[in-house]
């Protein structure tokens, strides 16, 4: 998305560094929201700033009144003239690789401008209000790639703290209102991860809404093939509650219309894993995007800063607050459960190749003979599976050891949410080769189904973009057609969803 000014309209998502969700940072990188700080949170701002500057006069405090890394031993000038934290911020801007996209940037401003107001970071509440506005014009300074390992995002922070101060430039219109930060502003601004976690909540609404699309897909397939409802079934999943499994089961026959209890079907018996196991592996994925969510709610309403500002204790508190074992983890977690559920994607790709599934010509082919039809969707999804499954390998199993042996431990969280994001698109594509098949198939056997079914729903919509032409011929178009389908699949899927939990009287 290109930076642009917020609309004036657009709800406003209070900051108070308590509530802030994950969904609220994707609406204000998106600019579909504007951000308000809380004046309570600002005033604890202000607070926890008076009292680190009165602790750094009277006190050694790691980062303003010493140095930083395996310079924590050194001491430094606590005036406000000192030139310390500029030259912090300026040492530390050093992040390398291509400027990210206006949307990461804007939701690691959002993130940090929330962080600061849970008042631990003993920072200028200017810098707050500046963030804020930041986001609301549409501007955003440039933040290069590169420049984390999971223990702060200090480098990409570092760049903000200079556009901050006026000396790095910004984009998307005129810069903003330089702000004077000195040697107590410098460490806690850049003590934080809000550039990662800012990444991973933009990944996890991306790969969740994709997931929920992919049940539709999935449903088309089913039908494609005269899959049987029966793995579905209510009394298959009560016996084996898992909550995931279980939402899932019942989202696929709201999908499909079919029955708590299905009738078993009259030809084969079971149907291949890609259709049967289903619940098994996307009840997973949904529980795994849960867990990542939990754990982004609380960074980005954490003061994490090092050190922990706490006016009621006039103490600075020295710790490891800013390590991100948690979310590397659930991060890992969440893309080995998207891999698993784009290889189902695959596996039911194959199926709609199969004659013995859907009694047409192999590939789906038209009437012509040893045509290929879309023989060539295996290989692509294949290659985009492949590289869905090279970013899955866990980033968490990564290890480093910095600033002298000081900093001998790294949770790579920050490569994490760049795999997530990277992910997305791979997955996108894997899924969308299935839907390009699943509707020709359909299509060659002339199933309608019912437009009243969400699963009727979406071979509509499909039906009328996607072309409809059987001969052999390239396919690309047609799968990026069909990838930009997959969101409107998710607010299908997503409306039914919510039509559902109304009627059952659900919050």
């Amino acid at each position: 998305m290109a930076s642009q000014m917020v609309d004036s309209g657009a709800d406003i998502v209070i900051l108070d560094g308590q509530h802030l969700r994950a969904a609220d940072v994707v609406r204000l990188a998106d600019g579909t929201a504007r951000p308000e700080p809380e004046a309570a949170a600002l005033k604890r701002v202000e607070l926890s700033w008076h009292t680190a500057r009165e602790l750094a006069a009277s006190g050694r405090v790691y980062g303003r009144s010493t140095g930083v890394g395996a310079n924590r031993n050194a001491d430094v000038p606590t005036e406000a003239a000192a030139d310390h934290g500029l030259r912090l911020l300026r040492s530390h801007a050093g992040a390398i690789g291509d400027p990210l996209p206006a949307r990461e940037v804007r939701a690691m401003l959002a993130v940090r401008a929330n962080q600061l107001l849970a008042g631990g970071a003993g920072l200028r509440p200017g810098v707050v209000t500046a963030l804020c506005k930041a986001l609301e014009n549409g501007v955003h300074p440039v933040i290069n790639e590169f420049g984390s390992v999971g223990t702060g995002d200090i480098a990409a922070l570092a760049q903000m703290g200079l556009a901050l101060a006026g000396e790095h430039p910004w984009q998307g219109g005129p810069s903003p209102e330089a702000q004077s930060l000195d040697n107590n502003d410098a460490l806690a601004l850049i003590s934080s991860n809000a550039l990662t976690l800012g990444q991973a909540a933009l990944a996890l609404d991306e790969l969740r809404a994709l997931v929920t699309a992919t049940e539709l897909v999935a449903a088309l397939s089913l039908l494609a093939v005269d899959g049987s409802f029966e793995a579905y079934a209510e009394p298959v999943h009560a016996a084996r509650p898992h909550p995931g499994s279980y939402a899932v089961a019942a989202r696929m026959r709201v999908l499909l219309g079919a029955p708590e209890r299905p009738n078993p079907p009259l030809g084969r018996i079971q149907d291949p894993y890609g259709f049967r196991c289903l619940p098994q592996i996307h009840g997973p994925t949904h529980e795994a995007a849960d867990a990542l969510e939990r754990t982004l709610d609380i960074e980005i309403n954490a003061a994490a800063e090092n050190p922990l500002i706490r006016p009621d204790d006039m103490a600075a508190y020295h710790h490891g607050g800013f390590y991100l074992a948690q979310l590397a983890l659930a991060l890992d977690h969440f893309r080995l459960a998207i891999n698993q559920t784009a290889r189902l994607s695959t596996s039911r790709l194959a199926a709609l190749n199969e004659p013995a599934y859907t009694r047409l010509n192999p590939f789906l082919a038209d009437a012509e003979p040893a045509s290929s039809g879309v023989m060539i969707l295996e290989y692509a999804a294949g290659a985009a599976l492949g590289e869905l499954r090279a970013f899955s390998a866990p980033a968490s199993l990564g290890h480093a050891v910095l600033s002298r042996g000081v900093e001998e431990q790294a949770s790579f969280a920050s490569l994490a949410g760049r795999q997530t994001l990277r992910a997305a698109r791979a997955f996108r594509l894997v899924v969308s080769c299935e839907l390009v098949a699943a509707v020709r198939a359909l299509r060659q056997r002339g199933i309608r189904p019912d437009p009243a079914l969400p699963v009727g729903a979406a071979f509509h919509i499909a039906d009328t973009v996607l072309d409809e032409e059987q001969a052999d011929r390239p396919l690309t178009e047609d799968v990026t057609a069909g990838a930009e389908l997959l969101d409107r699949f998710t607010c299908l899927a997503t409306t039914q969803k919510q039509q559902r939990s109304e009627h059952r009287g659900e919050g």
